[in-house]
């Protein structure tokens, strides 16, 4: 049951909680999540959080459900045939990643279940079966897809890190690899990758719809 608001103060619900904890993210970064800053932020004592969340792990969890349960994937289910559909829900994870960028990197590096909401797994897996995949092909397919879009993620976000230019550049001229190694370009990495596991994919298929 939810806490009654008081005068000009809305009601303390985890809802509340998890967008007050991502709009804090994004604000003042990863390490300004703490619970006690949280209920700072809302006005209320720490010890009223625990009725909704129970400690900073479980608030993880309701922030990486409530970032994942933003994908768009309206696009990826309309999109016609797989290959398309399987580029919007990348997309898709992307643009979440660009509307919460601090909050979908504290997600992606912290010990937290990563779990996509129910609706965006039941229509991926029903795009891969109707293009052709079985129904075990289905799902390591959406999980190939998820890691990658999840590993790209946390290398355009600087979760891993690339060796800086000035460095890179005095390797090269000892080991003879060529300079266009020194231009970084993730956008195109990713998009070139994505067509790579696309075409490994298709080759999975066990019929043409």
């Amino acid at each position: 049951m939810a806490a009654k608001g008081t005068a000009g103060r809305p009601a303390l619900t985890r809802g509340l909680i998890v967008g007050t904890a991502i709009a804090l993210v994004e604000r003042e970064g990863a390490k300004a999540l703490t619970m006690r800053k949280v209920a700072a932020e809302l006005g209320v004592g720490t010890m009223s959080l625990y009725n909704h969340v129970p400690d900073r792990d479980n608030l993880l969890e309701g922030i990486a459900q409530e970032v994942f349960a933003e994908l768009d994937t309206e696009a990826a289910a309309d999109a016609g045939d797989w290959k398309a559909g399987a580029r919007a829900l990348v997309g898709a994870f992307g643009e979440a990643a660009r509307r919460h960028p601090r909050t979908m990197h504290l997600v992606l590096t912290s010990r937290v279940d990563l779990e996509f909401p129910m609706r965006t797994t039941e229509r991926a897996l029903t795009v891969l079966e109707e293009a052709g995949f079985d129904a075990e092909t289905s799902v390591r397919a959406l999980r190939c897809l998820m890691s990658y879009a999840i590993g790209a993620q946390m290398m355009m976000s600087g979760a891993l890190k690339m060796p800086e230019p000035p460095e890179t550049a005095a390797r090269l001229k000892q080991t003879g690899l060529p300079a266009e190694f020194l231009r970084t370009d993730l956008a195109g990495d990713f998009d070139i990758g994505l067509e790579l596991l696309l075409a490994a994919l298709d080759a999975l298929r066990t019929r043409t719809p």
